[in-house]
This record gives structure tokens, C-alpha cells and sequence, in this order.
């Protein structure tokens, strides 16, 4: 958020009166009250405090953690270069599969032994993961040393419940997590990782319930942003440097569902995904829209041909196939078989022509035999995927798989995983390979550590390495591609003049 905005925001609060009702206008409230004693707070620890915001999961977290590294930066605290010089650590949870907890744990006890040694450091649990009763009931009983919990649901409320929590009269957790929400509440301070490029939320939650996924429970129903405030999110990004957004929800394609089945919601705001798609592309300015994560049972042809026919949106779809059974994934619950998936994948292809297509594939869901799994490989096979994200199923507690039998050996799943990537490598490397000596637009990202060398992102979301001038970074520019490395290019750059 620009610095001049925020100040002039705070230049119209009086913090002697009592806080406002309405959000966010709530939360500036408290963060300046919050503000107001930090230059207290910073004589008495003998230095300006600092904090920490870590990441686990999934993009959504990514952003709510940019929401938290900026509200901290409201108040008046600076960023500390890791958990052992910080006065104040916040962990952003993720509760996608149950060794993600364990390392939860783990890391939370290791902070247990910085405090002893700090006894004035702040810790604060959030996320996905405190959503669930019984990982509440062991930070109470096993991590006391734990300052504050929230949730998914009231992360929007993170300084007034760090006001809150810094006003307690004992020094037990201070827990607030609620069971649902239906508020969205945006136009917080957000401290962006990249300034060029930035993930706008569209929408929250998911109503999918596939029988493995744990997102449904700790994430709530699905509800959309209304599409005049996502485009003038989008607006104030722009006109702050960034070039490229990705627009982000749990299931972007049933974005607006939930407003077409209200009475209460006007109807102009009444857009589907493609629609919110145009839209957004006609911000001046604006030279790239991503998006994460569609499900392709409601990937629609009018979606395909926005994609195709906006020059503004990248010529990548992910698209999540789980498993390529269509009795797997009548057991996934994930509402089509193999045909309607390979079907999905023809369309995009005849309609996009040299469209990266990505996806996520689980192996060893309960009761997969090796004639389902050979399903997925032949997928694999027809379906010519640029990447995949890949995964060994694990039981995930409070999911309706976690209780089915026939669950598979794990040497098999090792086995049947090994073979999967083999083949994605392979199909994956002669599709990249045919791009070589082509010339395509790359969006500069990374300064590398060998100064001369930058890494840049092309449409398709393939990565280059190239050499350049730091001055590129944030700059879309010519790259021819020179070497096929697997899952990333070599190349040069043209006319840097």
C-alpha cells in the first residue's frame, strides 16, 4: 500500500474515541493505537522491534501473509531477517496433510526455546491449520508460551486482536477463531514480496468437498468479491508499478456463483469468471492476468475462448486432474471421469494453440489399483502436460478418504510415484524442447546470485535464465530460448536498447 495513502488514512482517525463499527476502518483504528506506542515499546527492548511472517501452504497463504507483513509495517515494526532476531513471529499455517501440522509443532517448539531466552518475544499462530478444535485445545495445553491464535475466517482482524492481545491481563494464549464468516474485508495494508507483480483475492472458500481435501472445513462456503472492488484493487496495484496479477480463489471458475443466487446483491455484479477476466484486462496498464485454481468441472467454453481471445491473459491453464480413474475420481468426488477430463484438454489445445497446460496428480487414493493408475498414465501420455505437481496420498484426519478402506501399501504408492514422474519428465522435456530457437516475452523476476544473470517468467509460466542488467528487473523483454534445461530455459536477451 502506498506510504502517502496509509498516512493520510491515519491523519483521519482520533484514537480518543471510540473504535468505529465498520471495517476496515476498524483495523486502521487499532493500528494506530498500536502505533501510537511503539516508540515506547522500542525504548524499552533498546531497539526498533522487528517481526517475522512464515509462510506454510498454498498461494491464498502467501497473500494473507503479504496482509500481515504490511499491517505490522502500519504499526511501526520493521522486518527481521528470520525468526531468532525477531521480537514478534507470526506463523501462517497450512493443514493440507497432516505432516504439514507435525512441522507446525515442531517449529513451534523450537520457538519456545527462543523465548526462554526472549521472554518479551510475541508468537502468534494463524491460518488453515487453527481452524481445527483439537490443534486449539494442544497449543493450549502444550505450547503456553503461544501470545495469540486466529483463524481464516478473522485474519482480517489482526490488529485488534494484537491490541487486544498486548492489553491482556495474564499471559495465557489470547484464541480467537471463529466457526464461519460471510465478511470480506480488503483494502488492508499489504507488504507485496514482488512490486511488479501481485495475487488479488476474487474469492474465498470452497464448496467442492472433494473426499481428500481438508480446504472446505477450515476455509468455509465459498463468497465472492464483488467485481467493481476486485478492478479497483487492480487499479490502485497498477498505478503502484505492478504489471502482471493473479487472480486467486480455491475454485476461480465458480467465481459469482453465489451472487447469481442472491436477491440481495445488484445485477451488475452479477459477473461470472470470463467476465471478471475482461474486465480486469481493460485496467490501463495492466499487461498480464494469471489466475489460481480452476477445477475442470466448471471450466466453461466461454472461459477457453476469453483465454484465447484476451491478449492480456496468460496462455497457461492448470488444470487439476487427481487421478485419470474415472472410479477414482467418482471416489475423489470431483464430478467428471477421464473422457470429459482428455475432452477439456482437446478444447483447450484446438483453441489455444501452444497453451501450457499444467496439473496436480495424487497417487495411491484408497482402493487405486494398478489399472487405475495406468488410467492416469495414459492421461499423462495424450494430455502432454508442460509440468505437473505431484503427490503421495496421505491420510488427511477429517476428510472422508481418511476412513476408507483398501488404502494402498506405501511401497506401492513409491513405486507407482516414481513411474509418474518418469513419464511427466519425459513428455514434459520433448514438448519444452520444441520451443527452443523461438523468441517469447519474459516478465524479469529474480536478480540471480551471479550478478549478471536474471531469471524471467514467459506467458506460458516457463522459467529463463538469461544474462542481463539488474536495471531489467520488473521489465517484460525479447528472449530468445537457447537450451531446453528439463523445467526451465536458457536464452539471451534482444534489443535491450
Amino acid at each position: 500500500m502506498n506510504q502517502d495513502y496509509l498516512e493520510e488514512l491515519f491523519s483521519k482517525i482520533d484514537i480518543t474515541l471510540p473504535a468505529p463499527e465498520r471495517e476496515p476502518e476498524r483495523q486502521y483504528y487499532f493500528m494506530k493505537k498500536l502505533r501510537s506506542g511503539i516508540k515506547e515499546l522500542s525504548e524499552r527492548i533498546g531497539h526498533t522491534p522487528a517481526y517475522h511472517v512464515e509462510t506454510f501452504g498454498c498461494q491464498m497463504n502467501a497473500k494473507d501473509s503479504e496482509k500481515l507483513s504490511g499491517i505490522m509495517s502500519a504499526i511501526g515494526f520493521i522486518e527481521a531477517t528470520g525468526e531468532k532476531s525477531a521480537d514478534f513471529v507470526i506463523y501462517n499455517t497450512c493443514t493440507v496433510r497432516e505432516n504439514a501440522n507435525l512441522k507446525v509443532y515442531g517449529r513451534v517448539g523450537f520457538l519456545g526455546n527462543l523465548k526462554k531466552k526472549n521472554p518479551n518475544m510475541l508468537i502468534a499462530l494463524c491460518g488453515c491449520m487453527m481452524q481445527e478444535e483439537h490443534v486449539v485445545e494442544k497449543i493450549r495445553t502444550s505450547y503456553g508460551f503461544v501470545d495469540l491464535v486466529f483463524g481464516t475466517h478473522n485474519l482480517y482482524m489482526f490488529a485488534e486482536l494484537l491490541y487486544e492481545c498486548l492489553n491482556r491481563k495474564d499471559r495465557k494464549p489470547l484464541v480467537r477463531v471463529l466457526a464461519a464468516s460471510d465478511k470480506i474485508v480488503e483494502n488492508l495494508p499489504s507488504e507485496q514480496k514482488f512490486s511488479f507483480k501481485a495475487g488479488v483475492n476474487i474469492s474465498y472458500g470452497c464448496n467442492n468437498f472433494c473426499t481428500y481435501c481438508i480446504v472446505p472445513y477450515v476455509r468455509g462456503r465459498e463468497k465472492s468479491r464483488r467485481p467493481d472492488e476486485i478492478v479497483a484493487e487492480v487499479k490502485r496495484l497498477v498505478n503502484n508499478g505492478v504489471k502482471e496479477v493473479m487472480l486467486l480463489g480455491q475454485n476461480v471458475n465458480s467465481y459469482g456463483n453465489d451472487f447469481r443466487k442472491s436477491s440481495d446483491i445488484p445485477e451488475e455484479c452479477k459477473k461470472d469468471f470470463p467476465e471478471l477476466l475482461k474486465m480486469v484486462s481493460e485496467v490501463p496498464g495492466l499487461m498480464r492476468i494469471r489466475f489460481m485454481t480452476p477445477h475442470p468441472k466448471d471450466l466453461s467454453d466461454k472461459l477457453i475462448e476469453e483465454i484465447a481471445n484476451n491478449p492480456k491473459v496468460c496462455k497457461h491453464v492448470h488444470l487439476p486432474m487427481q487421478s485419470g480413474s474415472s472410479r477414482i475420481l467418482q471416489k475423489m468426488n470431483r464430478h467428471y471421469t477421464k473422457e470429459d477430463y482428455l475432452d477439456l484438454v482437446k478444447k483447450i489445445k484446438d483453441k489455444i494453440p501452444g497453451a501450457a497446460l499444467t496439473t496436480d496428480i495424487i497417487v495411491g487414493f484408497p482402493g487405486e489399483t494398478e489399472e487405475d493408475f495406468e488410467d492416469t498414465l495414459d492421461v499423462v501420455r495424450q494430455a502432454v502436460f508442460s509440468s505437473a505437481y505431484t503427490f503421495q496420498y496421505s491420510k488427511r484426519t477429517g476428510t472422508p478418504a481418511a476412513s476408507y478402506p483398501d488404502q494402498v501399501p506405501e511401497n506401492v504408492v513409491s513405486e507407482r510415484f516414481d513411474r509418474l514422474l518418469a513419464l511427466i519428465h519425459e513428455t514434459s522435456e520433448k514438448l519444452a524442447d520444441k520451443a527452443v530457437g523461438s523468441t517469447v516475452d519474459v516478465l524479469v523476476e529474480e536478480i540471480n546470485e551471479s550478478k549478471d544473470t536474471l531469471t524471467g517468467r514467459m506467458d506460458n509460466n516457463m522459467l529463463v535464465h538469461f544474462k542481463g542488467e539488474n536495471r531489467l528487473l520488473g521489465c517484460i523483454v525479447k528472449v530468445k530460448l537457447e537450451e531446453c534445461k528439463g523445467f526451465y530455459y536458457t536464452g539471451s536477451v534482444l534489443n535491450l536498447d
